[in-house]
């Protein structure tokens, strides 16, 4: 049974598909929650932790399952990954709206600020941030990468989570997450080079 399929029995009201998705994912979002609040520097005990869990789950079958019916495996993505797309946002949203921060603009369905990807301090704030046709062929670079790279810029370049709390979030070495940033760099600087565009990346 692919994960379509499985969350497919979820929405139904399956009982025995809904004890196999909290054995299977309870731990992979209680796992996330941790590491996002850790890389925020957050103190957190197993209370919070279990309060935000709660949170998300619920978010999850409100408005009959509206949250988990937007899971659509799109580019391949697997339940577990857009399971920890989600979380991840939930807990900086969360942690936005406590503290009270501004919030990014124009995030598309998957959470994505795809029109600040790039850090404001490389953009030449006077020809770039106000101009409408360079915006738009900067997120024409960013489209083209897949979603798990969409995720780690947006991640690392727009919500300043460091290099070594990626690697926890996303369950890899650390050399892997620097020789991804270092292959995203790179691909990014040549499409927008291809486009007209130079930033010191």
């Amino acid at each position: 049974m692919n994960d379509l399929e499985f969350v497919r029995r979820c929405i139904d009201g399956d009982r025995q598909a809904w004890d196999e998705f909290l054995k299977l994912y309870s731990r992979l979002i209680y796992n996330y929650i941790y590491h996002v609040l850790k890389s925020k520097g957050c103190k957190s005990d197993p209370g919070q932790v279990d309060d935000i869990f709660q949170e998300i789950f619920r978010s999850l079958i409100d408005g009959d399952c509206a949250k988990l019916k937007s899971f659509k495996a799109r580019n391949n993505a697997s339940l577990a990954s857009w399971l920890r797309q989600v979380t991840i946002n939930f807990v900086l949203d969360h942690l936005r709206t406590s503290k009270n921060l501004k919030s990014l603009d124009e995030e598309d369905e998957q959470g994505f600020a795809l029109k600040e990807v790039i850090p404001a301090q490389n953009l030449p704030a006077a020809d770039i941030a106000h101009n409408n046709e360079i915006h738009a062929r900067l997120k024409e670079c960013v489209d083209k990468l897949s979603l798990d790279d969409k995720y780690f810029v947006e991640l690392h370049f727009n919500r300043k989570i460091r290099l070594d709390d990626l690697k926890d979030l996303f369950g890899v070495s650390r050399g892997a997450v620097d020789m991804r940033r270092q292959r995203l760099l790179r691909n990014l600087r040549e499409c927008f080079s291809s486009k007209g565009i130079e930033l010191d990346l």
